[in-house]
């Protein structure tokens, strides 16, 4: 099957299935209901936004939707509990990066089929591993530089957002997403047609309308994700790939060729569309750099894309750092947080050239 049409199929499946479950309130009572598990603790606010995120873009919807869902009430529970803004908006959107390269996601469902295109798939839970490990840690470091440990000598919350009373329409969502993964995990049933498929069934149930779910569907996202990949496939069959390993073979060496590829992907994924342009357009160039550059590995060439290019993804140019913004409450000063975002986002670039530096440049 092309690998273009595959990839629409994937996208288009996958984003259906949790339209169905963000337009019948599924995703919201499962994100609120986790909320309650703090106790009331602030201290434990911007850990448990962190795991929600991820959780949810793990399970699908991918960073951009989860940051979507999880960000209005992270940051209006968050200043409800005096946590700093800006903690919560790096915990959301870390958060939602972790879980971003999951084999079910729909990030991880582009990346691993990018990988695949280029002879290197096989490797989707590694893939996963890199990419959370180097967000966990990067959060971790902002959990305590920006307010985590003060928040233990906090009072608890007063008011905590009531979840919606669970319905059936959401217990079948929840069951029939539970047997997808299931399907996929365990019977190795292809993404995209079984999501199509249970997608169907909420449809055939009732639970979810399918006028709703496909407005619901980012098709400007799955246009421009498959748009890019055919255009990087034509531009690799007219020779322009090997024109740009060229020049990044040239200002690097097998041992800086990480650190120079991590911080050009961090700068550009700073002010773009991480799974949309950046990922689409380099990591086809993997295998090519790795035969340029002698003692190269190409699957880590790949883990050093992923991770230069997804650490900056706070900065309030990309979409993650702008939905946080955007959910800040009246009291939160906005241009404070934009531009702490900001710094945070564009320091990220040098940060995951050094750990990546550090990971491979042996």
């Amino acid at each position: 099957m092309n690998a273009a049409f595959q990839l629409l199929l994937t996208l288009t499946g996958v984003t259906l299935l949790f339209g169905c479950a963000q337009v019948n309130g599924t995703m919201e009572g499962a994100a609120r209901q986790s909320l309650r598990l703090c106790r009331g603790r602030a201290s434990l606010l911007p850990l448990l936004f962190f795991c929600l995120a991820a959780l949810l873009a793990m399970a699908g919807p991918g960073a951009i939707l989860s940051t979507a869902l999880v960000a209005p009430f992270a940051m209006t529970t968050g200043a409800s509990a005096r946590v700093p803004a800006f903690l919560t908006a790096l915990m959301v959107a870390n958060g939602a990066n972790a879980g971003n390269l999951s084999p079910f996601s729909t990030v991880g469902v582009v990346v691993n089929g990018l990988m695949l295109q280029a002879g290197l798939g096989g490797h989707e839970y590694r893939v996963w591993f890199y990419s959370a490990a180097a967000t966990c840690l990067v959060a971790g470091a902002a959990w305590f530089l920006f307010g985590g440990l003060t928040l233990f000598r906090r009072g608890r919350i007063e008011a905590m957002p009531a979840p919606p009373p669970m319905e059936a329409r959401h217990a079948i969502t929840l069951g029939v997403t539970a047997l997808w993964i299931a399907a996929v995990v365990i019977w190795r049933a292809p993404l995209g047609l079984g999501a199509m498929g249970a997608a169907a069934i909420l449809f055939l149930c009732r639970v979810a309308s399918p006028k709703d779910a496909i407005r619901r569907m980012p098709w400007k996202m799955i246009a421009l994700v498959v748009g890019i990949s055919t255009a990087v496939s034509m531009l690799e069959r007219a020779g322009g790939l090997s024109w740009f390993q060229d020049m990044i073979t040239r200002v690097s060496t097998p041992r800086t060729v990480h650190a120079v590829l991590a911080a050009l992907t961090g700068v550009i994924s700073a002010y773009s569309s991480t799974s949309g342009v950046v990922l689409p357009a380099f990591l086809p160039l993997a295998p090519g750099l790795a035969a340029r550059l002698p003692g190269v590995d190409a699957f880590a060439l790949c883990i050093t894309i992923n991770i230069g290019s997804s650490l900056v993804d706070v900065s309030p140019l990309s979409t993650l750092g702008a939905l946080c913004i955007a959910a800040a409450p009246a009291s939160a000063d906005t241009r404070l947080l934009y531009r702490n975002l900001m710094l945070w986002g564009f320091a990220m670039a040098p940060v995951g050239a050094l750990l990546c530096f550090l990971l491979w440049s042996r």
